[in-house]
């Protein structure tokens, strides 16, 4: 496999003569360089983007048309669904098309667009969970104080200022990268344009860009799963004095979230705090960019007894289905 990679890494330069040039568009290598295989994974990722498109707009079309789902926690799960859609969006598409051709390119500003939305979407969700994990915490622990807490208005608030937040740590990422000079090597080894591949291809020294992509988004990912341990910790020292029913919904509610925390912001954490890249990132990253968008409508629907009657009820209504 490793001279496969070899061999058609330097069939690419040698065809595109970038050696002395600005590069104007990147090679994807693409998730494996068998062409059996990459057909079988296009009907696998196409069948995969579809149940993420169908069961996340399931998930936000149910709680926009019940009220009994007009809560704070329903709202934040909308809002997740929604960025489920966007993440994905950005590479399983190209990575679908990718699995029908050989040569698998990438314009240069169509490469920056992939990693700047990413990075968008990426830390959008992580930030959301934060929020979300506070949410529990405040409906937990502080009960009484919940409603004037997390109003509607306070809940709104958070989502803007989260996406503010999302979209200056994205261009952070985009400046650091695009400020260095590609005049040599245009092939990637991923399936989707990032900033540590991409800036390994930079022509000059790119270890103290690096570093501050590093201690970007690392110390983002790091710092926002530690808060949701914390957060989750005092949420089940609270659980003590509850009855045992009380106990069985908050945590039934609160092992959903951890689950979709640990399948997204696991990857996350290993990826984005370490310089050296590992031959298992391109796994890695399907997990968090196509596996999780997917899982999440099914966990927290799965066991969530208002959300699946709330499907009901709109089924009933012939939202989702025509009946004959």
């Amino acid at each position: 496999m490793e001279e496969l990679k070899g061999e058609q890494e330097a069939a690419v330069r040698e065809m595109d003569g970038l050696n002395d040039s600005t590069v104007t568009h990147f090679v994807l290598l693409g998730l494996t360089a068998d062409r059996n295989l990459e057909l079988f994974l296009f009907f696998i990722f196409s069948a995969i983007y579809l149940l993420i498109l169908a069961g996340n707009l399931l998930i936000m079309v149910t709680v926009a048309c019940n009220r009994c789902l007009h809560t704070p926690m329903y709202f934040f799960l909308g809002n997740l669904s929604f960025i489920d859609i966007c993440h994905s969006s950005v590479t399983a598409p190209k990575m679908i098309l990718d699995f029908l051709v050989v040569q698998k390119t990438i314009s240069f500003g169509g490469c920056v667009a992939q990693l700047f939305f990413l990075h968008l979407s990426a830390c959008a969700e992580i930030f959301l969970l934060t929020v979300m994990a506070y949410d529990r915490y405040v409906a937990i622990c502080h009960p009484l104080q919940y409603m004037s807490l997390m109003s509607l208005k306070v809940c709104t608030w958070l989502v803007a200022t989260l996406w503010v937040g999302a979209m200056i740590h994205s261009l952070v990422q985009t400046v650091l990268t695009i400020r260095l000079p590609y005049c040599g090597p245009n092939v990637i080894d991923s399936f989707f344009c990032d900033v540590p591949p991409v800036i390994k291809l930079a022509c000059t020294d790119s270890y103290l860009t690096g570093i501050l992509i590093v201690s970007n988004s690392g110390l983002i990912s790091l710092v926002c799963f530690l808060a949701l341990l914390a957060s989750y910790f005092i949420i089940l020292f609270s659980l003590r004095r509850r009855t045992a029913q009380g106990r069985r919904k908050a945590l039934s509610t609160c092992a959903a979230h951890l689950l979709v925390v640990a399948m997204f912001l696991g990857p996350c954490v290993l990826l984005y705090t370490r310089l050296s890249a590992s031959s298992t990132d391109k796994v890695v990253a399907v997990f968090y960019t196509v596996v999780t968008p997917v899982l999440n409508p099914v966990i927290y629907t799965l066991r969530n007894e208002d959300v699946k009657s709330a499907m009901k009820k709109l089924r009933d209504r012939k939202v989702f289905f025509i009946r004959t």
